[in-house]
């Protein structure tokens, strides 16, 4: 989201990335699950439906969940 301007917004998805992270690097959860949870996420704004712009915004938030995935899994494992 190119120019994004929603200061809490952007302190939830850090906040939510960290707690990912930790789950995974203290091996609460098995990679499988964090994974499943993030995809499950991507895949409800890939599907949601609405005007151009809410599209392109669920478009975008997609791409982000993602772009999380590959930073919890960077060897691209599903």
């Amino acid at each position: 989201m190119p120019g994004q301007t929603d200061h809490a917004g952007m302190a939830a998805l850090s906040i939510c990335e960290a707690l990912l992270l930790a789950i995974n690097d203290h091996k609460l959860l098995p990679e499988r699950e964090i994974a499943g949870v993030l995809r499950d996420a991507a895949a409800a704004h890939e599907n949601a439906a609405g005007n151009a712009t809410e599209m392109e915004m669920h478009q975008s938030v997609a791409s982000l969940i993602n772009g999380i995935m590959v930073g919890i899994n960077p060897t691209g494992r599903p």
